[in-house]
């Protein structure tokens, strides 16, 4: 007998995923429906960190820039040849959905961008407000400025 996970599609079968978000309980307990005004999208700030064996400086220039090509919320990328920073602006629902979006970003775009085979080894998401709050504070990083593709 064969396990799967819970809600996953049964093996050969081709069904359609669509993110969820996992609710705290809170949202159960007071009745609220999905549609309601607090489950509208937000802007979330991602920052991205990959890192690998050595690539081409070329290369991942020009694999970024594909990147930035095909997602266009890029703000900014810096890059060396073994490590990568990728900074954007996502609209999501809440921090679960905005992350999980921003750990499948470098995966799903590394054929079709042809990315180098690194890893995702940092991750951070951080709402509009409190990216603005660091800005104000002097803390983080600057605004992305110039945008594009720059390497570190």
């Amino acid at each position: 007998m064969r396990r799967a996970r819970p809600g996953a599609a049964p093996r050969g079968t081709t069904a359609e995923r669509t993110l969820t978000s996992v609710g705290t309980g809170a949202d159960v307990e007071r009745g609220a429906a999905p549609d309601e005004p607090g489950d509208l999208p937000r802007l979330w700030h991602i920052t991205l960190s990959v890192s690998g064996a050595e690539a081409p400086l070329k290369e991942v220039r020009r694999g970024l820039e594909q990147l930035a090509h095909d997602h266009p919320f890029l703000l900014t990328s810096r890059y060396a040849n073994d490590h990568a920073e990728i900074r954007y602006w996502e609209e999501a629902r809440d921090l679960h959905d905005a992350a999980a979006v921003a750990l499948r970003l470098w995966g799903e775009h590394r054929s079709t961008a042809r990315l180098p085979p690194w890893e995702i080894v940092g991750l951070e998401v951080i709402d509009r407000g409190t990216y603005h709050q660091r800005l104000a504070e002097g803390y983080g990083p600057p605004p992305a400025a110039p945008v594009g593709v720059h390497p570190f």
